[in-house]
Order: structure tokens, then C-alpha cells, then sequence
């Protein structure tokens, strides 16, 4: 799909109900599922963090969304693929500030570029006791992308048509910070698997995407 068909249709998300945990459902394992069910977030006091899913023109001009591949590191995340973002700081306004500060910092994109759409729903990671909320936000330009080498590897670009495509839905064997060995829903796009949380949020994205496109 060509970015300047899809800037016509994408901001009408900013209308649609959120399906939330229906969506998220689908892209984490019945054991997962079972321990949110049962989770007083409050009784865990999480950490707030922002993220941000920005489509973009690629250099054919096709819809693209980015992603990054994490470092590796001694850390739950590590080597992990997920949205640009980070924790919230003190000098964030609110999480959508997070989410563009986050995004500027590791892959270069000037928060002043970048059109906020609309929020998903939050997101709550276990292993490292954060709620994330994700953003959905655009940039005309495409971009020269500039990643901070301390934490991100590379860049994943990721086109709307393969996000779309089911085919891009697996299972795959994976050891997670609460079992070992189990099935794991997840995408596989551009030889990467997307999974966990992240997957959570594009299984979201993805219903959201097929409503307005």
C-alpha cells in the first residue's frame, strides 16, 4: 500500500473503540492470559512507559512501520524486537511525550516531525513490572534514522501490507521469564519474531488497521 493511501484512511482510528485485552489475547499464551486475568495492577505498583508504532513512507513509498531490534544485554528485553520507547521520566509532560522523547532518542526521528494519531490500550510486562501505553503516530518524511548504539541493534522496517498478512502469524517453542519451552503466538516478519508484548500491541494495531484501510 502506498503511504500517500494510507495518510487518508489511518487517522480514522482516532474514532474507533480499542478492543484491548480481546486483541491482546490472541498474541500471548494461555498461561499469560491466566496470570493478567488474575493481576491487581495496583498491588504491584508497575513502572509508566510510552511506545510508539510510527508509520512512515519507506523509500518506495510504501506504508511502513518501524521497530527496533535491542541490544543484547543482561535484561529481560534483550535481543528483543519491540516499538521505540522507554520508561517515563520526570521531565515527560505525559506518556505521549515519553513515546516521542523515547522515539527521538534511539532512532532519530525529531518528535517535531512526528503527527500523534492515537493511544492503544496499555499493556502490562510482568518480567519487568512496567504498564506500557502505546501511540500511534506518523511522519511524512521518511526517515534517516539515527539509533543510539547503546541500546538499539537495528531497525526493523516492517511494510502495512506484511503486518496485514495472517500468513505472518506462527507459533513458535520459546523459554519466557515464567515458563520454559511453551507455544508462543507471534509474527514473523523480515526474519525476525515479534512476540510478547509487542506482539500484544501490534494484534491490537492490526484489528485497528483493518477497520479503517
Amino acid at each position: 500500500m502506498l503511504f500517500s493511501e494510507f495518510v487518508q484512511h489511518i487517522p480514522k482510528i482516532k474514532d474507533l473503540e480499542l478492543p484491548g485485552e480481546e486483541a491482546h489475547f490472541k498474541m500471548a499464551p494461555e498461561l499469560r492470559n491466566r496470570l493478567l486475568k488474575d493481576l491487581r495492577l495496583k498491588e504491584v505498583n508497575p513502572r509508566q512507559a510510552g511506545v510508539l508504532a510510527l508509520f512512515y513512507p519507506d523509500a518506495d513509498a510504501l506504508a511502513t512501520l518501524v521497530f527496533i531490534l535491542r541490544k543484547t544485554y543482561r535484561g529481560v528485553h534483550s535481543g528483543q524486537v519491540g516499538f521505540p520507547g522507554g520508561k517515563h521520566e520526570r521531565e515527560d509532560r505525559d506518556l505521549a511525550d515519553t513515546a516521542l522523547r523515547e522515539t527521538e532518542e534511539e532512532i532519530g526521528v525529531p518528535r517535531q516531525q512526528v503527527e500523534l494519531l492515537s493511544p492503544l490500550s496499555e499493556v502490562y510486562i510482568p518480567p519487568s513490572n512496567f504498564v506500557v501505553r502505546p501511540f500511534v503516530g506518523v511522519t511524512y518524511e521518511t526517515p534517516a534514522f539515527k539509533l543510539q548504539e547503546e541500546e538499539v541493534e537495528d531497525v526493523l522496517e516492517v511494510t502495512v501490507k506484511d503486518v496485514l498478512d495472517d500468513s505472518n502469524v506462527i507459533t513458535q517453542t520459546l523459554t519466557t521469564s515464567y515458563a520454559r519451552a511453551i507455544e508462543v503466538p507471534a509474527f514473523q516478519l523480515n526474519q525476525q519474531v515479534v512476540w510478547g508484548a509487542t506482539a500484544m500491541m501490534l494484534s491490537e494495531l492490526k484489528e485497528l488497521l483493518r477497520q479503517v484501510l
